[in-house]
């Protein structure tokens, strides 16, 4: 297994990482531990969870886990969340010190840790101060009860204000950004990447395969049925079926990446995982497999490395397109200009 920094920190994790949102709603315990058992006999070291995964299981499974193996758990590095409701009331939610206080604490408990290595807040909240976030984070750092703290699913200006007034304030800074990140969603290039590469953070990558897009268990005009994610709901989230089915883009990408798999005797899925490790400011890809066959095919990425002849086809097939502006030729010429000037 590759290692890697943890984003700037000294912290040393894998370069994948177990995503557990299933963990107590499509994998019982048993199913769970069983993953947990497989990515660790790989030499996986990298563990990443949220409190509002299966409503607190998530956690509960992993705790009992890291208690039954002290081997394993004293190698762990286990990342946890923060933010969404984990109940009815005004303070059950959000990025406050009184919402924070709590469910820190409460994921400790669940763990059976004194220390969470990476604490990351799940998402923006537009209510609270981002001052209020970052000293609490700061005096979590300071008491012990967490190594790091990151974030998800923020936006550029989000990244550059924190990161700027933590370093102004003399606070903790953050060490990492977990985003929507795969061949088929790469809008973060357009300017979060480059907000992430300015702070010294990096990146960890949810959703590599496109939701499961990138393994080709799709088929193009076919409503998904079976025991697949989209199979069960055609329409969930950004990875639902009617809109990528109808755009050409998706299915040049998928056409990519099955043709290199096969010159390569590999599944498309390693190729999609291998591309996304070897992107600028990766940290760890987090694999959300959903049984050990699953797991296992996913971690034969390791051992890709794609040439630069196959980066250069999937970057360009998958290449994002935006609009003239801001984000496209139009707006990137006002952004740069030649070292030797003139008109």
């Amino acid at each position: 297994m590759d290692y890697r920094k943890l984003g700037p920190s000294g912290a040393v994790v894998t370069a994948y990482c177990l995503g557990t949102m299933t963990f107590g709603a499509e994998a019982d315990e048993a199913a769970s531990h069983k993953l947990l058992d497989d990515y660790f006999a790989w030499g996986g070291n990298f563990i990443d969870t949220a409190d509002v995964y299966s409503a607190g299981k998530s956690e509960e499974i992993i705790g009992r886990w890291l208690k039954a193996r002290p081997t394993e758990a004293r190698q762990a590095i286990v990342a946890t969340k923060g933010r969404f409701p984990m109940g009815n009331g005004p303070n059950d939610i959000g990025l406050s010190r009184r919402h924070l206080g709590q469910a820190l604490d409460d994921s400790l408990r669940r763990l059976g840790l004194e220390q969470i290595d990476l604490y990351q807040m799940h998402a923006w909240d537009a209510l609270t101060p981002i001052e209020e976030t970052l000293r609490f984070l700061d005096d979590a750092v300071s008491s012990g009860k967490i190594g790091y703290y990151g974030f998800s699913n923020y936006v550029g200006w989000h990244i550059a204000k924190a990161s700027e007034i933590a370093k102004a304030r003399g606070y903790t800074r953050p060490v990492t950004l977990q985003p929507q990140y795969s061949l088929l969603a790469r809008d973060i290039e357009l300017e979060i990447v480059a907000a992430c590469q300015d702070a010294g953070m990096g990146l960890l990558p949810w959703s590599p395969l496109g939701g499961g897009w990138l393994t080709g268990k799709y088929k193009r005009d076919q409503m998904p049925t079976g025991a697949t994610r989209l199979g069960e709901n055609p329409n969930r989230g950004s990875e639902s079926y009617a809109p990528r089915n109808a755009q050409e883009r998706t299915w040049a990408i998928i056409g990519a990446v099955e043709e290199i798999a096969k010159a390569r005797g590999v599944s498309m899925a390693q190729v999609a995982l291998a591309w996304t490790a070897a992107q600028p400011a990766v940290t760890s890809v987090i694999l959300g497999a959903r049984t050990p066959e699953q797991l296992a095919d996913n971690l034969g990425a390791m051992k890709v490395e794609l040439s630069n002849e196959e980066m250069a086809r999937l970057n360009e097939v998958s290449a994002p397109q935006p609009l003239d502006y801001p984000y496209g030729k139009g707006g990137i010429a006002q952004r740069h200009r030649k070292i030797e000037g003139g008109r």
